[in-house]
């Protein structure tokens, strides 16, 4: 069984690329810190790379933007490619099958301050 939920803060904007006429993709990278402190007393951080494709990358570049926290359910993929160098690089990232946004909406926000 692959599956991973990660909970996190978006690094930056999400940006949403048309690949085909049909196909829509958002490359993130999310910030999920460590429950742990490190031997200088300091939470660490992971930075992951997820894909995310069609509606969820078009619904998380319209709502998300940078430091907002995500909840990300997906799958572990690793892939290779080879560099100009003719180097094997691989990535290992998490292709996205559902997405929660923990961070309130920035309408609900304005709507808490003016009551």
């Amino acid at each position: 069984m692959n599956n991973v939920i990660l909970v996190g803060r978006l690094t930056s904007d999400p940006t949403l690329e048309e690949i085909d006429s049909d196909k829509k993709r958002t490359l993130i990278d999310l910030a999920v810190p460590r429950n742990f402190k490190n031997s200088e007393g300091l939470y660490e951080s992971d930075f992951i790379r997820c894909v995310l494709w069609n509606g969820i990358a078009l619904n998380t570049s319209k709502y998300c933007t940078k430091g907002d926290a995500i909840a990300v359910r997906g799958r572990i993929q690793t892939r290779s490619y080879e560099d100009l160098d003719g180097n094997r690089k691989y990535i290992t990232e998490v292709i996205a099958q559902s997405i929660s946004f923990v961070t309130p909406s920035r309408k609900e926000e304005q709507n808490e301050k003016t009551e």
